[in-house]
């Protein structure tokens, strides 16, 4: 059996278990997540089995079926690229469903859950197999009305609502960018095979415009600033299993369909494209992590965080395309390979920080961490896997998140040895950009576990907070194992990825696991290398020889005193630190220029009873100037449209009449 054939069974089966959910459902909770489970578990094995396979050379598994338009069918594919992803998107359903057994028992509508966790997944995996444009485009677009009715499972809520409108709006608008940029690529004779499309050569002014509706098409679902204004509602909308899996799963399908086009279907890259695609990445880095720092909201800030991850993948991939386009297949390897294993990072740490966001809800029914703190106390298990995701994600040393982000900067240093001079600014600048959102990143995340996890407890439900239970656990805890593995063994990640950047920028990084002591060297030993093994073990080694030194020579007797509270002797849990008070620093830097961020102090006078209030308002200047004026357009549109509707017969023919006409016209000159 096919490994093509094999995935195509497990979509079905997903199929089959969405249809069973809808007649087992409440009561099938269990069955249906473990049903998920194994399946993910069989697609996982076997897309890792070609992945491996591909190492050897061994040629991509197609499939034909007589399904879809007429004349062109149904066709799958799985290459190396394809495999990787379909690792990817199935892990992420194993360990969504493991911890689905356990958190969905407090799942309030289990019927609007259930049958569309699977239906998900299925379309996860479609969109990967697909290999021509009518089957991608249909598989996306099931994809995303899947994951919209997940984000509609708690629609009494006027939030959730919003969310499912315009992420419905902003999906709508990503599947047509899509189709028209398919239809540039398949050109006037229709092949919309991607076999077809591959040797087809194309004009500067076509791949331009197909560049720009692919960052649109797959800009709006991965997360791009400024098409990223729906996924900070949608994420915190959905339950948290289906979160991490939009998050860390959804939005890397969307990075697959911008891969999957620009370095296969296009043709050669060109050294100007790369500049559009650095100039977002960077924008997005900085821009989102700058928005998670102001939030208080969990889940809103994990969502911010997402698009500033998907900053640091996409300056990879234009990192790539400049290094291609300039024949440095060594720089381009090395480039690529820290897009992909930033993908597989970020699809870790993420799924485990919104696991972790979840057992929080579940057990304080709060996601405003102003209304949080002191859980180490009583969820010490769900702090210590948190804190593994906190470190993993702000790219500390030995956990995977240094890994993939140290080899991007690694690429950046290689751009001295690009040949134009907007190459040669533009990169230094978008890598002090990149550092600059890796830094923010830090103290975000110092902010989210300090307030959330640590000091007193803020309000009763914090105080009374219980464990998760065992299956959450086992999750959290099987995503905290990964982090630490992939960071201290990136070398075999690495060599498994070169099949992928082979099959596309024509080169690889050289062999890892040969190096001594599991070291990585992206380019050669001379310029730089990097241990995670070793950081580990000095890490322990030192942390243990200070914790000795100091239990050993520091004074054994116990002493007790009030906490120090800047010279008060009030421990109120509301003079700790806040989210807010966090962000204030940062939030008057950048804040006034990014956000139009106003503190206004409302002190009274001496003998007057009134409190002091400080009110902080701020703006998404995007979403003001951007999507506000659409939006008053569209409306002033339809409102002058609306007189269409009470037209007679005679003006309705006379509308068909030229509106076909035009389209006569437009065909003519097309030709």
């Amino acid at each position: 059996m096919t490994p093509v054939l094999v995935m195509l069974l497990c979509v079905m089966a997903f199929l089959a278990t969405a249809i069973l959910a809808i007649f087992i459902a409440p009561s099938g909770r269990p069955t249906t997540y473990a049903m998920s489970l194994v399946i993910s578990a069989i697609a996982f094995v076997s897309a890792l089995t070609q992945l491996f396979a591909a190492a050897s050379s061994a040629e991509p598994s197609t499939l034909v079926l007589p399904l879809g338009l007429p004349w062109l069918g149904a066709h799958f594919r799985i290459d190396a690229l394809a495999a990787f992803f379909l690792a990817v998107v199935n892990f992420g359903g194993v360990l969504a469903s493991l911890y689905g057994l356990g958190y969905g028992r407090h799942e309030h509508t289990p019927q609007r859950v259930l049958p569309f966790f699977p239906a998900f997944l299925a379309g996860m995996n479609l969109v990967v197999l697909a290999d021509d444009a009518f089957t991608f485009l249909l598989s996306w677009e099931f994809m995303s009305l899947a994951s919209w009715a997940l984000v509609m499972a708690h629609h009494r809520e006027a939030d959730n609502r919003k969310a499912g409108y315009l992420y419905i709006v902003m999906a709508s608008f990503g599947t047509l960018s899509l189709l028209l940029a398919f239809g540039l690529l398949a050109g006037p004779a229709g092949s919309y095979d991607f076999a077809a499309m591959r040797p087809a050569e194309h004009t500067p002014s076509t791949a331009a415009i197909a560049l720009i509706l692919l960052l649109l098409g797959a800009g709006s679902k991965a997360g791009l600033v400024p098409l990223h204004v729906w996924l900070p509602l949608a994420h915190p909308a959905a339950p948290s299993h289906v979160s991490a899996l939009m998050s860390g799963v959804m939005t890397k399908v969307a990075v697959y369909g911008f891969i999957r086009v620009v370095f296969d279907l296009l043709g050669a890259p060109t050294w100007w494209s790369s500049m559009i695609v650095l100039a977002f990445g960077a924008g997005t880095a900085v821009m989102g992590i700058l928005h998670a720092l102001m939030e208080k909201d969990l889940k809103r800030l994990l969502a911010y965080s997402t698009i500033e991850n998907i900053g640091v993948i996409f300056v990879s991939l234009g990192l790539a395309l400049a290094f291609a386009a300039n024949g440095m297949g060594l720089a381009a390897a090395l480039a690529l390979t820290a897009a992909l294993f930033h993908v597989l990072n970020h699809s870790l740490f993420k799924a485990l920080l919104f696991f972790g966001a979840g057992a929080v809800l579940t057990a304080t029914g709060e996601r405003n961490m102003e209304k949080l703190g002191g859980l180490i106390h009583r969820m010490p298990y769900t702090s210590f896997a948190f804190l593994v995701g906190c470190v993993a994600i702000s790219a500390l040393p030995p956990l995977n998140g240094f890994a993939s982000e140290w080899l991007a900067f690694q690429a950046i240093l290689q751009s001295p040895d690009l040949p134009q001079w907007g190459l040669k600014i533009m990169v230094p600048a978008v890598g002090g950009l990149l550092a600059l959102s890796a830094a923010l990143a830090a103290a975000c995340f110092v902010k989210v576990f300090g307030v959330t996890f640590l000091g007193r407890p803020r309000t009763p439900m914090a105080e009374h907070a219980q464990e998760v239970d065992g299956f959450s656990l086992a999750a959290m805890f099987a995503l905290a194992a990964f982090c630490l593995l992939a960071g201290i063994l990136p070398g075999i990640v690495i060599d498994n990825l070169a099949p992928v950047t082979l099959s596309l920028v024509g080169g690889r990084m050289p062999v890892q696991t040969s190096e001594p002591w599991l070291s990585i060297v992206p380019i050669a030993e001379g310029r730089s290398s990097y241990n995670g093994l070793l950081v580990l073990l000095f890490t322990a080694f030192s942390a243990s020889l200070t914790a000795r030194v100091v239990h050993r020579f520091a004074s054994r007797e116990l002493r007790r005193a009030p906490v120090w509270d800047c010279g008060f002797p009030d421990d109120s849990p509301a003079t700790q630190y806040t989210a807010d008070s966090f962000a204030q620093p940062i939030r008057r830097v950048f804040g006034t220029i990014v956000f139009r961020a106003r503190e206004r102090v409302e002190m009274p006078a001496p003998g007057d009873l009134r409190p002091a209030r400080l009110t902080v308002e701020s703006r998404d200047l995007i979403w003001d100037r951007l999507y506000m004026p659409v939006a008053g357009a569209v409306g002033f549109a339809a409102e002058r449209l609306n007189h269409l509707q009470f037209l007679t017969i005679r003006r309705y023919l006379s509308l068909v009449f030229l509106a076909l006409v035009a389209l006569l016209l437009v065909l003519a000159l097309w030709s």
